[in-house]
């Protein structure tokens, strides 16, 4: 009689439908990876810029004023080098060089003419995705991936929450 012949294998069919679900969970996971990416670089930049902080306020502490290398104007940006020497190793073991996305940081701090010359405000700024300061920036919470983060005297004044958007 006959046989009937067992076939072994998959159908060009069964093929296309495994493809086309790997295609539907890499279009899902992909965009949920990249803005967890985006993400876990604002969280660094924002734990980083509490250290540095911290560092600095402790230096403050000790010499009555934010100063670390004479007197600067607030619109004037302070060098990275001049934070360091201050900081290093005294206040911190290692001063974070750059931001989440590489980008250099952004040191100010402001300086009271009056009777001193001792500055009683600082503030660390990271220019974020875009790595452009935007100086007209509103304050507070943004849902922008490409916001600024601003830490200034012990607080976040512009910083990521949310659900992030790319304005």
């Amino acid at each position: 009689m006959f046989k009937t012949r067992i076939q072994k294998g998959f159908t060009l069919i069964e093929l296309l439908i495994v493809v086309a679900i790997i295609g539907i969970l890499a279009a899902i996971a992909i965009p949920n990876l990249l803005t967890a990416m985006q993400r876990s670089k604002q969280k660094r930049s924002m734990a980083d810029m509490r250290s540095i902080a911290t560092a600095w306020e402790a230096r403050a502490t000790d010499v009555n004023g934010y100063n670390a290398a004479g007197a600067w104007n607030l619109a004037v940006k302070l060098a990275n080098t001049d934070l360091e020497s201050a900081l290093q190793p005294t206040y911190i073991r290692t001063l974070p060089a750059n931001d989440g996305w590489d980008a250099a940081w952004n040191y100010y701090a402001d300086v009271n003419f009056g009777a001193t010359t001792r500055a009683q405000r600082y503030q660390v700024a990271s220019s974020g995705r875009d790595t452009t300061l935007d100086t007209g920036t509103p304050e507070g919470p943004t849902t922008n991936f490409d916001c600024d983060i601003v830490y200034e005297n012990g607080q976040f004044i512009i910083w990521p929450e949310g659900v992030q958007t790319a304005d």
